[in-house]
């Protein structure tokens, strides 16, 4: 099966004129990337030309002062948008380079036990420009959408994640995005080969879920998850709240570890609306034989009503920030 999207290749736009009203238009765009060697091939009204291809059809259309939303375009088989935003993903080029020469590294957050002893550690990744600038989570996210990279910036990031695991002894949480995996056993390969190559003990990582209330496929997130399963991993539910499915979904996806999510963390000490919802999480949490972890807990007051309830895990900046070198203890 070939990738779909996990390395960084040139992007195959398409360009769809069918409802363009200007029928000479169409042959002139044709005559044009013909001429300048940027066709790529052509079906009826549809053209197929790559990154400088399309700049010159943008350009082409601009000095023609053709009704832009009348074109169409889509990446690599997306949904198809007007042409004037074609642009857009054209000027967010700049995140093919930093997948490319994986411009990234992982900080590590502790996770705690009720005795404050460090647990594991979440890796999370931090993105940066070729001169140093940071650059931060929602701008490499919109931009890995706009162009399609998703995939490509998902892969990037566990293998980044499983390379620091190696630095540490205690448990790695290691975020993934369900939706860009589109085959376990083709996408993943690479991380568990690494994890191998490294001499990782498959026990040591632990596989998240991010956005776990927006995954719609079940059945894919669970063969994701079985897949990981077979090779000794565990995994965990990340951002679980309030009327987050059912006992019986969860009990389907088996997770190892259910977080709950930081809107019902932080001030459930004085907070009965959260406290009543933290309490159901707990609930569902051990009765799939999941160990319940609280996140975003920044008060001590949190931690202790959490612990007193029987929270086994926590994660927040009470216990540590995320930060460039693992923490060797914990004490607040």
């Amino acid at each position: 099966m070939p990738c779909k999207g996990c390395i960084v290749r040139d992007i195959d736009y398409e360009v769809s004129f069918e409802n363009c009203q200007q029928p000479a238009l169409v042959v002139s765009v044709e005559e044009h990337l013909k001429r300048a060697h940027m066709l790529v091939r052509q079906e009826d009204q549809t053209f197929h030309v790559k990154e400088q291809g399309i700049k010159e059809l943008y350009d082409f259309c601009v000095d023609h002062a053709v009704e832009m939303d009348s074109i169409q375009f889509r990446l690599d088989q997306t949904d198809w948008r007007p042409f004037s935003e074609v642009m857009q993903v054209v000027e967010m080029q700049w995140i093919d380079q930093v997948i490319k020469n994986e411009q990234l590294t992982s900080h590590y957050q502790p996770i705690v036990t009720p005795d404050l002893e460090i647990y594991a550690y979440e890796l999370l990744a931090r993105f940066y420009h070729k001169d140093g600038r940071v650059i931060y989570p929602n701008e490499i996210f919109t931009a890995a959408k706009e162009r399609g990279r998703l995939y490509a910036l998902d892969r990037v990031c566990r293998l980044t994640a499983v390379r620091y695991a190696k630095h540490i002894t205690q448990k790695a949480f290691i975020n993934f995005i369900p939706t860009s995996i589109y085959s376990p056993e083709f996408c993943l390969r690479s991380t568990i080969k690494l994890a191998n190559d490294l001499e990782i003990d498959p026990y040591r990582l632990i596989f998240e879920v991010v956005e776990s209330e927006k995954v719609e496929d079940m059945d894919h997130l669970k063969t994701i998850l079985e897949y990981y399963h077979s090779r000794g991993f565990e995994y965990a539910l990340d951002d679980v709240g309030e009327g987050y499915n059912t006992v019986e979904v969860l009990s389907f996806l088996r997770p190892n570890y259910m977080k709950l999510d930081i809107k019902y963390v932080q001030g459930v000490a004085t907070d009965p609306a959260k406290q009543v919802i933290a309490v159901k999480f707990l609930e569902k949490a051990l009765a799939v034989n999941a160990i319940p972890l609280a996140e975003g807990i920044e008060e001590v007051e949190d931690f202790e009503w959490l612990k007193a309830k029987g929270y086994q895990l926590f994660q927040g900046y009470l216990f540590g920030k995320p930060s460039a070198v693992p923490l060797a203890e914990i004490s607040i």
